[in-house]
């Protein structure tokens, strides 16, 4: 065992396979070589040993060379002697050694990659085919002229430019094209036996698909059948398809080959082919006047077939493997690189029956817009991988724009399946620089029957229940919810954006204001947005803001508030000196890594001061967590700007997010001052919250004091600011220069 181990470790070594191989293969390869006798001399029509140790040494590189020289050795030194054996090793050493490392040196990254690549071809053709049979040529007639080569005068003859050294050529270049692949195949399959089974594969792989066994065997029978014409003797009998015309037909058939089977298998094919076809080419070319000649063109049809044979084959095989990515890649989202829309709809196609899920993430497009793409991406790419481990082999999951996933689910079980991939869904952490995030993520599903020829509604119609299955919390069924009413609020939703844009637009909000005062006499104003539908009415902000929520509008909104409000500021800065308002902004809005600088930049604008200014924060899921909120919030913090925490105590806002918040104001939510004179519970929660805040040195802002029992309850409190419809009700904003113009005048 440890020397069948030893041996495999080291069968590269140059005592190993390089130094073995040469001497057992090159008698055997030899026998292919095919010489004519050509006038007074012979002429070569195919020499295989020069491109079989050039093989060698793309193989085994350096190592090879001792054992193509104890090869060579072996081979001439019985019949010719040793002065002229060094000559011949030499006249082989040097041409391989040359176009070996000229190959390696320009092609240092790929010089290994396996025949058939066409973006090699040049480089191979050159270095392997080329260079090697016009070097080898060459030193062979430098050496017969200088009469190394006492033996072999008769194949140069006393012109190195006659028809024969032609003939030699071409014999060298159509062995270089086709023996070199022959030879490197063989020698790996040597090396390693088991490549067979990767050969087979490849050869299948290259079939055009549409090939059928019919086809095969019809080219077989016709390319046979061409094949013993041209090697059937001649006689005075013989008709124009037993002469070298039948050549020139099996053109055409190996070209049908080359374009349907791929390059792999025609290549193992062409070259027996051409091998049988060179070795009795006496039975196809008649000895007659001009024979030199017809010998000569013979050649050349050799090394052109094989060329043309070789080169359409490589083009033929890369067109279908570009074709076969370029429909994978259709396939394929070229961003998230998942299965898209095209291929759900395959995959339907191919099912009779299948369940179709949806997955709904809203909070997504939020993330993704605050903290970038990448977010999304990576996001949507772990998800599908988290949920892939709990599906069936021919089950996938399925990127949709924006922030859905779809899942093609089999029929068996598949309630029972549903509730389960739900479950390990709400399982799903995805960590982004160090945070945890777990959006809520809807399901809804449907039974499809192939084929599904309205997929784009179907996927419509799950998006609308997939909104549903987001507020019951669990996966709802396409056929048993009716999609109509949902679809009705969808269009309402849809309807109250675009309303949005036009106001955003059109400048078509208002601003309205409430005031809040405090106990030692200084008060500010909250401004509050409004809404005019078509009728001219205004819209509570309750409805609309939600919907800038979810398209993604709310930040646009916030920065209209922030500038109009300045605005209004500058424009009446004598009227209204030291005037102080309160703006409230959403969590999407606190978490835009720009919002300092641009509060920086309206300010300097509109020459108004920071401490003017109060931006109320209504606490979220995402915002209590984002280290980028926090930061934002203290860079305003820096400029001047006083930050307030909005309806503490309900939503997310706890006593656990008061130990790390940094706020200036702590605005305690109306539903617990509603109730502060007649509920004992409330009461003690509000001076709990108090108690806190003053800890925190936070002022403490009071919401819906709507009675004097509730303003008397707050200020025993020690609650700093009062605000709700007993100290004022919303009024436009204009409205407060009409409040100021009584005391001008006064």
């Amino acid at each position: 065992m440890n020397i069948l181990l030893f041996l495999k470790n080291n069968k590269d070594r140059w005592w190993a396979l390089p130094l073995i191989l040469p001497s057992l293969l090159l008698p055997s390869l030899s026998v292919v070589n095919t010489f004519s006798q050509l006038g007074d001399g012979l002429a070569a029509l195919y020499y295989l040993p020069l491109f079989f140790l050039l093989a060698m040494m793309l193989f085994f590189g350096l190592a090879a060379v001792p054992g193509i020289i104890l090869a060579l050795f072996f081979r001439y030194y019985p019949s010719v002697g040793l002065f002229e054996t060094g000559a011949g090793i030499l006249h082989f050493i040097v041409p391989l050694v040359l176009s070996w490392g000229g190959y390696r040196v320009f092609t240092p990254r790929r010089n290994m990659t396996a025949y058939g690549d066409v973006r090699l071809m040049a480089q191979r053709i050159f270095w392997q085919v080329i260079c090697p049979a016009t070097l080898f040529l060459s030193l062979f007639q430098f050496a017969v002229y200088l009469g190394v080569y006492e033996s072999r005068q008769s194949m140069a003859g006393l012109n190195p430019l006659n028809i024969r050294t032609l003939i030699n050529y071409q014999a060298l270049l159509v062995s270089g094209l086709t023996g070199v692949p022959l030879s490197y195949l063989l020698i790996r399959l040597i090396r390693n036996p088991r490549y067979i089974r990767a050969l087979i594969s490849q050869v299948r792989g290259q079939i055009d698909k549409k090939v059928s066994v019919m086809e095969f065997l019809i080219w077989a029978v016709m390319l046979g059948g061409l094949l013993s014409l041209l090697l059937v003797p001649m006689n005075e009998n013989s008709s124009i398809f037993s002469t070298n015309y039948t050549l020139s037909l099996l053109m055409p058939v190996m070209l049908w080959g080359a374009m349907r089977f791929g390059y792999k298998l025609m290549s193992i094919i062409w070259t027996p082919v051409l091998l049988v076809s060179i070795h009795y080419y006496y039975r196809y070319i008649p000895l007659h006047q001009g024979y030199d000649v017809q010998l000569a063109i013979t050649s050349s049809s050799y090394l052109v077939f094989s060329f043309v044979v070789t080169y359409m084959s490589m083009l033929a095989t890369r067109q279908r493997a570009i074709n076969i990515r370029s429909r994978r890649l259709a396939l394929l989202d070229p961003v998230v690189h998942m299965p898209n829309l095209r291929a759900l709809s395959r995959d339907l196609a191919k099912n009779p029956w299948s369940a179709l899920c949806l997955l709904r993430i809203p909070e997504l497009e939020v993330l993704g817009r605050n903290y970038g793409v990448l977010l999304r991406i990576q996001y949507k790419q772990k998800l599908a991988e988290w949920i892939n481990g709990t599906l069936q082999p021919n089950e996938r999951v399925y990127h949709l724009t924006g922030y859905d996933l779809a899942v093609r689910l089999n029929t068996e079980s598949h309630q029972q399946r549903i509730d389960t991939l739900d479950e390990h869904i709400k399982q799903f952490r995805f960590i982004w620089d160090g945070m945890p995030l777990q959006p809520q993520v809807g399901v809804s599903y449907c039974f499809v029957r192939s084929p599904v020829n309205h997929l784009y509604l179907v996927l419509g119609e799950l998006g609308v229940i997939a909104d549903l299955s987001l507020s019951t919390n669990h996966p709802e069924n396409l056929q048993q919810r009716g999609a109509v009413n949902l679809q009705r609020d969808l269009k309402g939703k849809v309807a109250m954006m675009n309303r949005l844009q036009r106001a955003l637009e059109q400048d078509e909000f208002t601003l309205m204001i409430q005031p809040v005062r405090g106990l030692r006499g200084d008060h500010y104003h909250e401004v509050l947005l409004r809404m005019p539908d078509e009728r001219g009415e205004l819209i509570s902000p309750d409805q609309f803001l939600p919907v800038a929520q979810e398209f993604g509008l709310s930040s646009r909104v916030d920065l209209w508030v922030l500038e109009r409000t300045l605005r209004f500021l500058t424009e009446h800065r004598d009227r209204l000196p030291g005037q102080r308002f309160a703006i409230n902004l959403a969590p999407s809005t606190v978490c835009r890594a720009q919002l300092p600088l641009e509060v920086s930049r309206l300010l300097r604008k509109y020459s108004v001061e920071a401490w003017q200014l109060v931006f109320e924060i209504t606490e979220s899921s995402s915002f209590g967590n984002s280290p980028l909120a926090a930061q934002t919030l203290r860079q305003l913090q820096q400029m001047g700007v006083r930050i307030a925490i909005d309806d503490f105590g309900t939503g997310y806002a706890s006593y656990a997010r008061l130990k790390s918040v940094d706020a200036d104001i702590l605005k305690i939510d109306g539903s617990f001052i509603r109730n502060i004179v007649s509920n004992s519970l409330d009461y003690q929660i509000v001076a709990s919250i108090c108690h806190l805040a003053r800890m925190k040195k936070m002022l403490v802002v009071a919401e819906y004091v709507e009675t004097e029992e509730i303003r008397s309850a707050v200020h025993a409190l020690g609650i700093d600011y009062v605000q709700g419809y007993l100290i004022g009700k919303p009024v436009l904003l204009e409205s407060l220069l009409e409040e100021k113009a009584p005391c001008e005048s006064a």
